[in-house]
């Protein structure tokens, strides 16, 4: 049985307070636009406490979510209680998706790539468990394109993952989603209401 972290716990304690002003400055309604497109067969990966719970439409069949982190996963069953939503939640790393091929229509990631081990071994995995013509649903934080804050990403990245859980602030995750997923259509926005580090954003969609 793998040790919980202090980190882990702490983390999982204070991750919706941490992203409530972003939440209310437009990610939420962010959330919301991309995964009322979610339909059939639906696997989360990186579900954490269960803020994208509220974001899914009558068209998902089935919702699947992945949590590693035994705090943020007991946050997230609770939620799903509370809030009545019929889900399975397993414990699974983005790069050990425990299911098979083609097993999904649509995978979703927001704001996971920052955070797993191994982003290209977790975006083969999220390409294997999609079916054919299956879509990959993301919003995730990326380096900065101008030089200057990317400057500042790199130099601030060592104590930023320390201080966000694993986060780290200045993946290139765009191009690392389009080497999976030559069709992914991405289009750049800004995490308001968050520190500046985190704040460039890509959304969009990927297809297989």
């Amino acid at each position: 049985m793998a040790t919980t972290t202090l980190m882990e716990r702490v983390g999982a304690r204070v991750y919706d307070g941490a992203l409530a002003a972003g939440e209310r400055r437009g990610m939420a309604a962010r959330r919301r636009r991309l995964l009322a497109t979610a339909s059939g067969r639906v696997l989360e990966i990186g579900a954490g406490t269960g803020l994208n719970l509220a974001c899914y439409g009558p068209a998902v069949g089935e919702l699947v979510l992945a949590e590693p982190v035994a705090p943020m996963r007991t946050r997230l069953v609770a939620r799903a209680r509370r809030d009545g939503v019929a889900v399975e939640i397993v414990d699974a790393p983005g790069e050990a998706l425990p299911f098979p091929d083609g097993a999904f229509d649509v995978v979703v990631s927001t704001l996971v790539l920052c955070t797993v081990a191994d982003q290209d071994a977790t975006l083969r995995e999220i390409r294997r468990v999609l079916r054919p013509g299956g879509r990959l649903l993301f919003i995730e934080h990326v380096r900065a394109e101008g030089a200057a804050r990317a400057w500042l990403q790199g130099r601030l990245a060592r104590p930023w993952r320390w201080l966000a859980a694993g986060c780290v602030c200045d993946r290139d995750t765009l191009p690392a989603i389009r080497r999976h997923f030559p069709h992914a259509d991405a289009q750049a926005d800004a995490w308001r209401g968050m520190p500046a580090l985190v704040r460039p954003l890509v959304v969009g969609v990927a297809r297989t």
